[in-house]
């Protein structure tokens, strides 16, 4: 690393948009750039990106913000990547072109072939060495449907002809032109291939899910020499020395070290982690043990429960029913409802994640009146999002067994909503806590590879710079919050699927 270098680059390619963002020394944002890409929808419960698009939009935002600091090469210490988990694309290595369009984390085509698999008894194997469900959450049956759907696909996997992995790895892949097949063991964390406890792949997976090993990348720490860039792409070569998926990148960004710490992040989707340190602790509650970072060959783990709605349900507000104009009326719109109505949405769009994982249940509205309108379900829309957060939190309390931190850290577009954070710490009954920097996922990605090259500090250091903007204390009584929660179970029961 040069002296003269000024920034860590961070690139956080999310469900929706692809954002490149520019620290300097002191952890401060000094460029952003971002575009949205489409999304597509072959089906019902399908959903799919292009990975050319994903890439291009990474690229341009990459660019954008170097022209709008006036940044060369050389002002980079290095890169770190951040990226949607599970999200799938296998591409040619000769051509480095995907052979199909990614298939996202919300998908569900594979629902029956999960089921399948359930009914055969082979969850109990996929749990103990991966600390996941069988779920199409994740990425083998993904791997498997393309293989399986796309001709001469298994022949050229067979051959070693072709590369998967998730976005990271493709990033990484195009980054350092087609030279570097690799992710880190947060991502590998999250294919329901990777044995969590050994750190590496698992062959009783690969069987099971008939993938053969030579489509895989190689798994490296979260902050480790991924690559340097190809030349032609920023007009000099920059290190990439950091990646982490979306939710660990957060939960590093956030500073959570302690065992103990929990962070939720509020995007398309929500996702809290709680920090379980060295011990992988198995889950009782139908949460995910993954892992939370790996630092010079040393492995964190951690509980998370995973809501696949959160910010699209707000989304879907916005341009589904058309109810408000943009995401930001929500909140006040929620405010003026009438505190009388129990009103509940349970947001099922693609099925519930934690602690359900029905992947067939789809979403609901109760407790509509004459009286009802649009002030009473966007408040519905926004609780539901706290309703999620207290089934996790309260799994993740069983699962642990201790205490632990009794502050919430919390990220993500919906955290600005001061209405829905205090709706937030009123219905979990705890403090909600926001941070003054609110880019806590590119931020994570940006310490690894900073720290990795030498920009920034340790665990310590950075931790010491976490710095609060707003504190939520709950006001709501306790009466008034059971009624309200078992409400919210009773709704949730009618919707599921299966019992």
């Amino acid at each position: 690393m040069s002296n003269a270098t000024r920034y860590v680059l961070a690139i956080d390619q999310g469900t929706t948009s692809s954002r490149a963002i520019l620290f300097d020394k002191n952890y401060q944002n000094c460029a952003v750039s971002q575009q949205e890409f489409t999304q597509y929808f072959p089906q019902s419960g399908w959903v799919e990106h292009d990975p050319e698009e994903i890439w291009q939009t990474s690229l341009s935002t990459c660019l954008e913000v170097m022209r709008q600091v006036d940044a060369k090469a050389a002002d980079i210490a290095s890169i770190g990547i951040t990226n949607q988990r599970e999200t799938t694309v296998i591409w040619n290595r000769e051509t480095g072109k995907p052979i199909h369009r990614a298939i996202v984390w919300q998908d569900r085509r594979t629902s029956d072939l999960c089921a399948e698999l359930r009914s055969a008894g082979h969850e109990a194997l996929v749990n103990s060495k991966t600390g996941l469900l069988l779920d199409p959450y994740f990425s083998a049956t993904k791997i498997a449907w393309i293989l399986d759907h796309v001709d001469g696909a298994r022949k050229a996997a067979g051959k070693g002809e072709l590369a998967f992995g998730t976005i990271d790895t493709f990033l990484l892949w195009r980054l350092s032109g087609g030279t570097v097949h690799a992710t880190d063991a947060t991502n590998a964390s999250r294919t329901m291939l990777y044995d969590i406890y050994q750190n590496c792949w698992s062959d009783d997976l690969l069987k099971l899910f008939d993938i053969p090993v030579s489509l895989l990348p190689e798994v490296r720490d979260s902050a480790a020499d991924f690559a340097t860039t190809d030349s032609s792409i920023f007009d000099g070569r920059i290190s990439i020395s950091g990646i982490a998926g979306d939710q660990q990148a957060a939960t590093v960004g956030q500073a959570c070290f302690q065992p103990g710490m929990m962070k939720s992040t509020y995007g398309t989707g929500c996702f809290a982690l709680l920090n379980t340190g060295s011990d992988a602790v198995a889950s009782k509650n139908r949460l995910l043990t993954t892992i939370a970072y790996r630092l010079d060959g040393q492995t964190c783990y951690a509980l998370e429960g995973s809501i696949f709605i959160a910010g699209a349900a707000v989304q879907w507000l916005r341009d589904g029913l058309q109810l408000i104009d943009s995401a930001e009326q929500s909140g006040k719109l929620a405010a003026a409802a009438d505190e009388s109505q129990d009103v509940y949405l349970v947001p099922a769009f693609v099925g519930l994640g934690a602690p359900y994982w029905d992947a067939d249940c789809r979403g609901a509205i109760f407790g509509l009146s004459l009286g009802t309108g649009r002030a009473e379900i966007a408040r519905a829309t926004l609780e539901a999002v706290c309703y999620q957060t207290c089934d996790l939190l309260q799994a993740m309390q069983r699962d642990w067994g201790e205490e632990g931190n009794t502050i919430l850290r919390v990220d993500g577009g919906m955290v600005v909503s001061d209405w829905t954070m205090q709706r937030l710490a009123d219905l979990v009954n705890t403090v909600v806590d926001r941070p003054k920097v609110m880019e806590t996922t590119a931020l994570g990605a940006a310490w690894l590879a900073g720290m990795h090259s030498g920009f920034y500090g340790d665990k310590d250091e950075f931790a010491k710079n976490w710095r609060l903007d707003k504190r939520f204390s709950p006001t709501m009584d306790d009466a008034t919050r059971t009624r309200k929660y078992s409400g919210w179970q009773d709704a949730v029961s009618r919707t599921l699927s299966r019992p």
